[in-house]
């Protein structure tokens, strides 16, 4: 299960963004085509987060559709794998969107004590 190694990836720049501030969640985008389950992932970021200024925070998951633009009709294709074709029958599809994975945003606790009023 490469999720745990990907999870704990995540976490650990999380935290060193952070500069180890707690962390109230993180929302990650992750695509259809990144080969990355985002139900494997929610089951990691518990375990590997514990002890950790993540501990405790909500992971939001957006899912991020696969996409591609065919070369010989430039039409915009619906992708769910990387073997789909364009409605034409071409094979030429470029993929566009639904590879990554990426940590989109960070809410963390701020420190009250230094604002100024």
């Amino acid at each position: 299960m490469h999720e745990l190694s990907i999870t704990q990836s995540v976490v650990d720049a999380v935290v060193e963004h952070t500069a180890g501030a707690r962390v109230l969640s993180v929302r990650l985008e992750i695509g259809a085509l990144s080969g990355v389950e985002a139900d494997a992932v929610r089951f990691c970021f518990d375990a590997v987060t514990r002890g950790t200024p993540v501990d405790g925070a909500e992971l939001v998951i957006e899912h991020v559709p696969g996409e591609g633009r065919c070369g010989s009709c430039g039409a915009d294709v619906r992708l769910t794998s990387f073997l789909d074709v364009c409605a034409c029958g071409s094979t030429d599809v470029e993929v566009t969107s639904g590879q990554q994975l990426r940590i989109r945003d960070v809410e963390v606790v701020r420190d009250v004590r230094n604002m100024r009023m």
